[in-house]
């Protein structure tokens, strides 16, 4: 009898870069979004790993009263100013002017490794994904287990996971995690609502439920390099009840005409054919300022 190996030990070490060719032969271009506000002192390095595997370099400012704007020009990313309604906004305003084939979104205060953007990004360049999240569940988190507000975090999304899974047939573990990348054209079907951090599990429930690719790659979740976070359960622990309730079991998804193109393996969720995604223009319809880069670029 052959003793089985641990999950760590058998599985391949995470690519640290990006093979950017497509099944189509067609090379794909990436935008990463990071979302922020009142960033400055966190911001600086995650551009910094972030850059080398972007095409595209977003950050989306929640009207910051420090130099978060200016740390971001300086290190090159094209920086834009969302509708100062929450995270979901910004991340509308990033989706709305990416110009990538793919979107990476990243937070800004270091919870989240750049790192492991090629191991976000690969699966769906290579055609066996839509949309690819990083899940705390495989790859751990430092910010889940210390304090009440932690437990209630931790406990709130494993049951919202849940129902995901016994609703939709899928075995997703993390439904909340920001750390994510999708297809730029799907990113907008999704036609996504949500104004503040409940557009994590908007998002993977309309994919889902819309019949599209979804898989998970482990990625750990750090506590945040500096200052403290806003984020408070008791805040917004109705709105995160309505938008998974009315997502999960009320939205209905619109009709999809999908084309009989095969994408190779399958993920978790959805069938194994893509809808034909249309190339994004280049000029800046939606909502949001762009700020110009520092006159030193």
């Amino acid at each position: 009898m052959t003793d089985i190996l641990p999950n760590w030990y058998t599985q391949p070490d995470r690519p640290t870069a990006i093979t950017r060719q497509g099944p189509d032969g067609r090379a794909v271009r990436i935008s990463v979004i990071v979302p922020c506000r009142n960033e400055g002192r966190n911001i600086r390095p995650v551009l910094e790993w972030a850059a080398p595997y972007a095409d595209e370099l977003l950050v989306v400012d929640g009207h910051s009263s420090d130099d978060t704007r200016a740390i971001a020009a300086e290190m090159g990313a094209t920086v834009l100013l969302d509708n100062g309604k929450g995270k979901g906004d910004a991340l509308r305003v990033g989706i709305a002017h990416a110009s990538g084939d793919v979107i990476v979104f990243v937070d800004a205060d270091g919870s989240h490794d750049p790192r492991d953007i090629p191991a976000l990004v690969q699966p769906i360049i290579d055609g066996a994904a839509d949309h690819v999240s990083g899940s705390r569940m495989l790859g751990g988190s430092d910010e889940l287990h210390a304090t009440i507000n932690q437990f209630v975090r931790l406990f709130g999304s494993q049951v919202i996971t849940l129902s995901i899974n016994y609703t939709q047939g899928v075995s997703l573990t993390d439904s909340q995690n920001g750390f994510r990348a999708i297809r730029a054209g799907l990113a907008r079907r999704l036609s996504l609502q949500s104004e503040i951090t409940t557009i994590e599990q908007e998002m993977i429930i309309k994919t889902v439920r819309s019949g599209y690719r979804i898989t998970e790659v482990a990625t750990h979740e750090y506590v945040r390099s500096n200052g403290e976070s806003n984020f408070r359960v008791l805040d917004v622990w109705f709105k995160y009840l309505k938008n998974w309730l009315y997502f999960l079991f009320i939205w209905r998804p619109p009709k999809r005409a999908a084309q009989n193109i095969s994408t190779g393996s399958q993920g978790q969720g959805g069938n194994n054919t893509e809808e034909t995604v249309a190339t994004p223009s280049s000029k800046l319809s939606a909502p949001g300022e762009q700020i110009p880069k520092a006159s030193s670029r």
